[in-house]
């Protein structure tokens, strides 16, 4: 839905430009015939000048616009910007002259293409058409900047509205009562048979309820706080299934302060637990990896056994709604920034997450 979303804004900005483009043009067409009839009558080579000159300006802005097109302007200083409109329409001033001399060439005969003998009445016609081009270059590049400027705006309120859903939604992960339940039986039973690991038990829940409160306020957190969060996740389960579940990190330190979206690993961590509990053989074999490569950061949640496709059937509903929302906040969190798969290799189940870093810094 959103990829057709994006194309039909797309489309929409192609619409309007191309309908402003011809509307400016006959618009141009329009005053300047009625601007010289004012003075004097029209003839046949009026008619032929100003609409060659429309037609001539129609086209040289058409590939000013491909040329401007591949300018992200908030990546530039206005001073880049403002020289690179002169340049442009200094060279698009030059296009438009010999277009409109190539247009006239049925009418007026080779004279049309050598009407300007002299460098000085060249340069003259040039400075004419300087002030128009930049004109148009500066409004193309305003309202480029505004459409940019709105559909940042747009993304930016979608990814709040989003947050603040994905609030609501991962506290279901984080007070998952099934999991509370479980962990709460559990301690409760090793109060009477080891009071060590019960105490050690309520820590570790304690800090993994801690960590799901404090980050509610903060939407990105450094990845060493969000996987210290998931150690303790793992810790709780291997007290419950005791020697039937085996963890393994691989974590590259130059990784841990990279800003990641709060509670996006988690599903991922429970699914390989819930998922691999059905269908792995014991002990099941959970891997985490965080590596960096050329500075994107790559996150692999492995676990042993095979994947099933999430149906409509109620046990699977976490596991599908905790998929979709992963891939829904990497979306609006990283917008073309990241790549995300689920695959099975070698009886293991891999989740894969590429999230590339932001340009600039």
């Amino acid at each position: 839905m959103r990829r057709v979303k994006t194309l039909n804004n797309l489309n929409n900005r192609r619409h309007l430009f191309w309908f402003l483009q011809t509307a400016g043009w006959l618009l141009y067409f329009g005053i300047s015939l009625l601007s010289y009839w004012v003075r004097e009558a029209l003839t046949t080579f009026i008619l032929v000048r100003y609409a060659t000159a429309a037609t001539a300006g129609f086209l040289a802005t058409s590939v000013l616009r491909y040329l401007y097109r591949r300018i992200k302007i908030r990546d530039h200083s206005i001073f880049f910007l403002s020289l690179i409109t002169i340049i442009s329409s200094f060279l698009g001033a030059n296009l438009l002259i010999w277009i409109s001399n190539f247009l006239r060439y049925p009418y007026s005969g080779i004279k049309a293409l050598t009407s300007n003998p002299t460098l000085f009445s060249y340069l003259n016609r040039v400075i004419w058409w300087l002030t128009p081009l930049i004109g148009w270059s500066a409004l193309y590049l305003g309202i480029k900047f505004w459409q940019e400027w709105m559909i940042q705006k747009e993304r930016t309120e979608k990814a709040n509205a989003l947050a603040q859903a994905a609030q609501l939604q991962m506290l279901r992960y984080r007070m998952n009562p099934h999991f509370l339940f479980n962990a709460l039986n559990s301690i409760r039973a090793l109060i009477y048979e080891n009071k060590s690991s019960a105490k050690r038990m309520v820590t570790e829940l304690s800090e993994y309820l801690r960590y799901s409160l404090v980050s509610r306020n903060h939407e990105y957190v450094p990845l060493k706080e969000e996987m210290e969060s998931v150690r303790h996740y793992f810790n709780i389960e291997k007290m419950r299934y005791e020697n039937k579940l085996e963890i393994s990190y691989d974590i590259d330190p130059s990784v841990e302060e990279f800003p990641i979206v709060s509670y996006l690993i988690h599903p991922l961590a429970e699914n390989a637990v819930k998922h691999g509990m059905r269908t792995s053989s014991m002990p099941l074999k959970i891997q985490i990896i965080a590596k960096a490569h050329q500075g994107n950061l790559h996150i692999e949640v492995c676990n042993s056994g095979s994947w099933i496709e999430p149906t409509d059937k109620r046990k699977d509903i976490v596991i599908r709604t905790g998929l979709d929302n992963v891939r829904q906040r990497l979306v609006e969190s990283y917008p073309e920034r990241h790549q995300f798969e689920i695959f099975e290799k070698e009886s293991f189940v891999h989740a894969r997450l590429n999230i590339e870093k932001e340009i600039g810094s």
